[in-house]
């Protein structure tokens, strides 16, 4: 018979620095009675001398009660493979993840993540993966006479790193961005000032929504946009194209990116499965991170889902 394995009453938030939103998560979970501890995926390590396999700092070979999963910082493959690995792991032994491994490879990973929005059937402007300056370049041949296409980093956020393909000789060097080009078409927009739409979900539900402006095209609030409510008959749209684009990638809870053109149409840009909510923060009643901590403890404590919201 297997060893059984020692489960803590304590809650894992991962992340690599105690940020805002750690600290408001670690509040909402004593809120609610329960112990947090904080680390970095990378001081978690594979171990076969505990019965799980796993060693976590302060746990002493035990398992948490959950998982949340803020941040995973930028390595190597092999140490970005082994951190993911990790999340896998935790999922096999029954641990509740937030977010799974398996969503957070569909959203880090921008290519992955239009390849499931389309799949689904959610419009998403038209977008080219591709190794290599020649690929690259045989794309804008073909397409520039389109329109201009953006090319973003497969790996990023916060809008570092964007650019703007009018031509070949707007492609960066390979080397600047590990030869992986990420090409999207650019959606016109009214402007300025530039609009979209930043849509928060968690386990099923619409938790909030910015309008996020800026003078220029590039609309990140880490790049200074101003975050504004939604009102009017465009939230219900923007909710339901939310909900359909955390469903096709999996995630429990996301931060889903959308732009409008200047027909009107709706396209998702992104969805981010380890989103920031400052700037979310300022124009919404809720308190985000209670929201997440009450929908992950109903995995943790069933009894949760019998309670009123405070």
């Amino acid at each position: 018979m297997a060893e059984q394995v020692p489960t803590s009453d304590k809650i894992l938030i991962v992340s690599d620095k105690p940020d805002r939103q750690v600290k408001q998560l670690r509040r909402s979970f004593r809120d609610g009675g329960w112990e947090t501890i904080f680390c970095p995926l990378a001081d978690i390590a594979f171990d076969t001398r505990y019965p799980s396999g796993i060693a976590i700092p302060d746990l002493d070979g035990a398992l948490p009660a959950g998982v949340i999963v803020r941040s995973i910082s930028a390595g190597t493959f092999e140490a970005v493979t082994r951190r993911l690995g990790i999340l896998h792991a935790l999922t096999h032994l029954k641990v509740p993840v937030w977010n799974s491994a398996r969503a957070i490879e569909r959203c880090v990973d921008k290519s992955t993540t239009t390849f499931f929005l389309a799949n689904a059937g959610i419009p998403t402007p038209q977008t080219f993966a591709v190794e290599g300056p020649d690929n690259a370049k045989a794309i804008v041949e073909r397409e520039i006479s389109h329109g201009p296409l953006v090319l973003k980093p497969l790996f990023g956020s916060q809008g570092r790193g964007i650019r703007l393909i009018r031509s070949i000789e707007d492609l960066p060097n390979p080397d600047e961005i590990d030869n992986v080009y990420y090409l999207q078409r650019l959606v016109v927009r009214s402007g300025p000032p530039y609009r979209d739409y930043r849509i928060f979900v968690s386990n099923g539900e619409i938790l909030g929504m910015m309008e996020r402006c800026a003078d220029g095209w590039i609309t990140n609030i880490a790049r200074g946009a101003k975050a504004k409510p939604v009102t009017g008959p465009l939230r219900q749209k923007l909710e339901e194209l939310a909900l359909a684009a955390t469903s096709a990638v999996g995630a429990d809870f996301a931060g889903i990116d959308i732009v409008q053109g200047c027909e009107g149409n709706l396209l998702v840009l992104e969805v981010n499965s380890m989103p920031a909510w400052t700037g979310l923060q300022s124009v919404v009643p809720v308190r985000i991170a209670d929201c997440l901590a009450r929908a992950m403890l109903t995995l943790v404590d069933p009894d949760m889902k019998e309670r009123p919201a405070a």
